[in-house]
């Protein structure tokens, strides 16, 4: 069985697939392209080649293991087509993500960028205007892996974290959990909300100009799940109105953000380069993923984080 990386995890850890009765064979995303040597692939290991890469041009193409949680970038009808199995990352960056998700929250309470600033300067000044999370109410778009290693870092703050999921079921972490037909009831009740939900194009635009509406005018929000969940043109009109405590982005509509975004502008807006997953730790973690499931393919057994399409 013949598989490709598109990521070079070192030669021990290639070996160690080869020992499992796999052929190795690494091409890097950013030049990968058709030809007879990728063609006849039956496993393709890879976070997003598809730009480059057509999967209809691979007959034997069998498994599409994804290094990402996310699997929008898919070629869905392709796949669903010739039911390609698919997995991803699922937890495999859940913990620096929660981590994320908390020092964002922190931040922006605590006004870091007052601080760092006179730091700068070298200026002495008491910022009085400081909150604390003790009390807040924080709503999480989702239940999933993210949003629980979240919740499970926020247990100390003795804040009430709310979990939103399809049918409102219980989950390990949060304080309470509500159905997606609740969602709009509680955006007006919470101090926070962050988005830690999949994308697919039902989930378009889900936090836009009636969503941002109904928030706190001092709310706090939080996207460390897709751009396009959040409709950024309806945000920014918000923000020059003087909505929001603080958001925390690190994800966009477009990335990279176009410099002559308007959210470069804006002091309470805290943006990072999509960077919340990175961990010294991250390439053990989706390899373990990538390991088990090469393992139980080649021993015909059931995968884990298998993708329901």
């Amino acid at each position: 069985m013949k598989a490709i990386f598109t990521y070079d995890y070192g030669q021990a850890k290639l070996d160690a697939i080869r020992a499992l009765g796999y052929e190795v064979m690494v091409v890097k995303e950013s030049i990968i392209e058709n030809g007879p040597e990728v063609d006849d692939a039956e496993i393709l290991v890879c976070y997003n080649p598809f730009e480059r890469l057509d999967i209809s041009k691979m007959p034997a193409l069998k498994l599409i293991i994804l290094s990402s949680m996310g699997f929008d970038q898919l070629p869905l009808e392709e796949v669903k087509h010739r039911n390609i199995l698919v997995t991803n990352n699922k937890g495999g960056y859940s913990k620096p993500i929660g981590e994320w998700v908390a020092m964002s929250l922190l931040n922006i309470y605590k006004d870091t960028k007052y601080f760092y600033r006179r730091q700068d300067d070298k200026i002495w000044h008491i910022n009085t205007g400081v909150w604390e999370l003790v009390g807040k109410n924080i709503l999480f778009l989702g239940t999933g892996s993210v949003a629980t290693e979240a919740a499970k870092r926020l247990q100390g703050f003795e804040a009430k974290v709310i979990g939103m999921n399809t049918d409102g079921r219980a989950m390990p972490y949060f304080d309470e959990c509500i159905s997606f037909d609740q969602m709009m009831h509680y955006v007006s009740k919470v101090e926070a909300v962050v988005c830690a939900l999949p994308y697919n194009d039902q989930m378009h635009h889900l936090i836009d100009e009636r969503f941002l509406g109904a928030m706190k005018d001092c709310a706090v929000l939080i996207n460390v799940s897709r751009g396009k969940l959040v409709d950024e043109e309806a945000l920014v009109r918000y923000l020059d109105d003087g909505k929001f405590m603080g958001i925390a982005l690190d994800v966009f509509e477009r990335e990279p953000l176009p410099k002559e975004s308007p959210l470069w502008e804006f002091e309470r807006v805290y943006l990072s380069p999509h960077n919340s997953w990175i961990s010294e730790m991250r390439n053990e973690r989706r390899f373990e993923n990538i390991f088990e499931n090469l393992k139980r393919y080649s021993n015909q057994a059931a995968l884990i984080n298998l993708v329901k399409l």
